[in-house]
């Protein structure tokens, strides 16, 4: 079995910590500003390759899933956290 060198499992701590420090190493080099540059572009290349509707794909699962999890209840809870604060989401 040729080419998969054995290594930490994904969520191993030890990767984690190196993923965290390789990004703080980046973020000191190049500035927090990168990383809104290149998710910008990693953006604009999914809106090319998928389309709008992708989006809102994707938005509604991560809507429906955490209804699931924390149920109708949490939106109204956060709907009473901004009024509150006199923001409007």
């Amino acid at each position: 079995m040729a080419g998969k060198k054995p290594g930490p499992k994904k969520g191993d701590p030890r990767q984690v910590e190196a993923g965290r420090r390789g990004g703080l190493a980046v973020k000191a080099e190049r500035g927090s500003e990168f990383f809104a540059m290149i998710g910008k572009k990693g953006g604009s290349a999914t809106l090319k390759k998928h389309g709008e509707s992708h989006y809102s794909e994707i938005g509604r699962k991560g809507g429906m899933t955490v209804k699931a999890e924390r149920g109708i209840s949490h939106y109204s809870e956060i709907g009473r956290r901004s009024r509150s604060k006199g923001q409007i989401l």
